[in-house]
């Protein structure tokens, strides 16, 4: 069975090690001699072992593409004289191998890519708690979605490239970001630019709120929407979207006896920054009406952005949620 999209894959599809081990037998026999020997079905979960164990020669290693060092997913390349690597990899390298400097052509390797189907393996973010385990072929596609998978760092300043778990980014946001840190779950911030018709690339602030054991970033910056400029306050939570809702929140700016208001979900950092942006989801205010507010000549923007977060609480008796606000 040749595998052109890995769409087409589920776990119904694979196939024992006894059927692969006569296919791969040349191939292992020769690179690693010691995997050449057949397994039974009730062995499958040592080659699982094997294959996470550092200092073991494995079928794991097998799959690993030579360049890039990322597991292979079809279409497995070889050259003729049987050295693999991955598709993206195959363009890289300009068709040459990269052991042997042979041109690679477009032969596949079939054996390898049935050998893939037999594997179960753990989530590559074991070691940051993910229990699971997955036929290798639906391994990729979990992992794009894993709760255990690491944060982007949610700064929007600047393209920051740093990764890591929830209390690691907001070391990183403090000390290396220098955001504001602030405790409670209701603030007032006033934001103040000398020249608000100046719009590009004035992402203004960003300040991190804990509350209720959580992490909550405020966003608060300058874009242009359509041919005017917008000023817009947002908040995101630091956790994954399915936790993000159990909290809202609201958002309020005014002046001159008026006043915009704003309630909504959190966006969990899971969601780019620029997304949520460009999805509108918080409030925005029009230049001329932040103007207003700021009151004066109107050639200062003065704007005070207030707020409170609170946790939905389900109601025992009537499931209805409540809010559960922080004092």
């Amino acid at each position: 069975m040749e595998l052109d999209s890995l769409d087409c894959l589920t776990s119904s599809d694979l196939i024992g090690n006894d059927e692969i081990n006569p296919l791969l037998q040349p191939l292992l026999h020769h690179q690693f001699p010691s995997l050449s020997k057949p397994h039974g079905n009730s062995n499958s979960s040592s080659a699982v072992s094997s294959a996470v164990h550092p200092g073991t020669t494995s079928v794991h290693e097998l799959l690993e593409c030579p360049v890039c060092t990322n597991l292979m997913y079809p279409p497995i390349h070889q050259c003729h004289n049987g050295h693999t690597l991955c598709s993206t990899c195959k363009t890289r390298v300009h068709n040459r191998c990269p052991t042997c400097r042979q041109e690679l052509g477009d032969i596949r390797c079939l054996a390898l890519e049935k050998v893939a189907e037999s594997l179960e393996l753990p989530c590559k973010y074991m070691l940051l708690g993910c229990p699971e385990i997955f036929p290798y072929y639906s391994k990729l596609k979990h992992e794009s979605i894993c709760n255990f998978r690491p944060y982007n760092c949610p700064y929007a300043g600047s393209e920051c490239s740093v990764v890591g778990d929830i209390p690691f980014l907001v070391a990183h946001l403090r000390d290396d970001h220098k955001v504001d840190m602030h405790s409670g779950c209701t603030f007032n911030h006033r934001y103040v630019k000398s020249n608000p018709r100046e719009v590009e690339n004035a992402t203004w602030m960003l300040t991190v709120f804990h509350c209720f054991g959580q992490y909550f970033c405020l966003h608060f910056e300058a874009f242009q929407l359509g041919v005017a400029p917008v000023y817009m306050a947002f908040l995101r939570f630091m956790g994954d979207e399915i936790e993000a809702r159990n909290y809202s929140y609201s958002l309020e700016v005014g002046g001159n006896g008026r006043k915009l208001t704003w309630e909504g979900t959190p966006r969990s950092i899971r969601d780019s920054h620029r997304r949520v942006r460009d999805s509108h989801d918080g409030l925005i205010i029009q230049r001329n009406m932040a103007l207003f507010f700021s009151g004066g000549d109107r050639k200062e923007l003065k704007l005070r952005v207030t707020g409170r977060i609170w946790k939905e609480q389900q109601n025992p008796e009537g499931g209805a949620c409540i809010p559960n606000l922080c004092s």
